[in-house]
């Protein structure tokens, strides 16, 4: 059964953690954009030397922006979201991707496009994202181990890249690769998953406007650690769903494989939705810890109720009209 929750933009200011981090760098930008000391961002300023400090001017703003969502919403640190990271290719403990992804070079970078697609190939990822259709979202982020964030990110609608691609009629999914490469990521060492990271959509998922292709956060270009130079977010979905530092885009008639669901098939589902009715085989599900939320006497943060589809109904419950979500987990 679909429960219908409060909407994603009424999120309460008492559950969630100060902005003031981002409001600086915000006003600075804003200070900066009609002078010099902005950069033109386009596929020329996407080098070596691009780091994750690099501001991204011009910013388009929809309803999942900061300002539509209102002042009573604050958003996790940019430490926080910078620092508490599930990136295996880097490390499997929090702090390790941040410690360890600085080696990942991210210029230049290729992105195979093959299966159902009538537009297969070798792009530069410039030629994928366009610059002057990049967005700023500001997502709730929901981790399978009960741990949450809300993260502004900078990017654009998966859709608009997939009608690029031009899907066939054949294509039901869309699959995504990442990097795997041993001298880059200390992780791939590791037998923990069966490397290279995979994860997959159907195709009408894919094609959710909520669907998002993020290059960047909090208004700079995205950090090694949080999935740079591209990854997928997937909102209504737990965060493994969206997958980092993207090299293959596949459209596939079949059910693509996903890593998390080959390693550990009864834990993780193709479709791993945020459902507080099902819980994970060795927790519960049905509450949550906002990252840098508030306390309790104790010093521990507070927990707070999952929503269902983390908060998404509205945008996202037509999907799966009909479906068993027990059972399409």
């Amino acid at each position: 059964m679909l429960i219908r929750n409060m909407h994603t933009y009424d999120i309460k200011s008492s559950e969630i953690t100060p902005k003031s981090a981002y409001f600086s760098r915000r006003r600075l930008l804003k200070s900066l954009a009609g002078g010099s000391a902005v950069v033109a961002f386009g596929p020329y300023a996407l080098n070596n030397n691009t780091s994750a400090a690099t501001k991204i001017p011009n910013l388009k703003r929809t309803k999942w922006t900061l300002k539509s969502l209102g002042e009573s919403v604050k958003l996790t640190s940019y430490d926080d979201i910078t620092s508490y990271n599930n990136f295996y290719e880097f490390g499997t403990s929090k702090g390790d991707p941040k410690r360890n992804a600085r080696l990942l070079k991210t210029r230049p970078w290729t992105i195979i496009v093959d299966g159902h697609t009538e537009n297969p190939g070798r792009y530069a990822f410039e030629d994928l994202v366009k610059f002057d259709q990049l967005e700023e979202r500001v997502y709730r982020f929901r981790c399978v181990e009960a741990w949450s964030m809300v993260v502004p990110w900078v990017g654009i609608p998966l859709a608009n890249i997939i009608r690029k691609l031009g899907p066939t009629s054949n294509a039901k999914y869309i699959a995504f690769e990442t990097l795997a490469d041993s001298k880059q990521m200390p992780g791939i060492r590791s037998r923990v998953l069966n490397w290279p990271y995979v994860e997959g959509l159907r195709l009408d998922e894919a094609m959710n406007p909520l669907t998002l292709m993020a290059i960047g956060l909090y208004g700079e270009i995205l950090p090694n650690q949080n999935g740079a130079p591209i990854r997928l977010v997937v909102p209504w979905k737990y965060g493994f769903k969206s997958i980092k530092s993207i090299v293959r885009i596949t459209f596939s008639e079949e059910q693509p494989p996903t890593s998390w669901n080959l390693s550990a098939p009864r834990e993780y589902g193709f479709y791993s939705n945020v459902n507080p009715e099902v819980d994970h085989p060795r927790w519960s599900q049905a509450k949550e810890r906002l990252l840098g939320g508030p306390t309790n006497m104790l010093g521990f943060v507070t927990k707070q109720p999952t929503l269902m589809f983390n908060g998404y109904t509205e945008e996202v419950e037509g999907l799966y009209q009909g479906m068993d979500l027990n059972r399409h987990f």
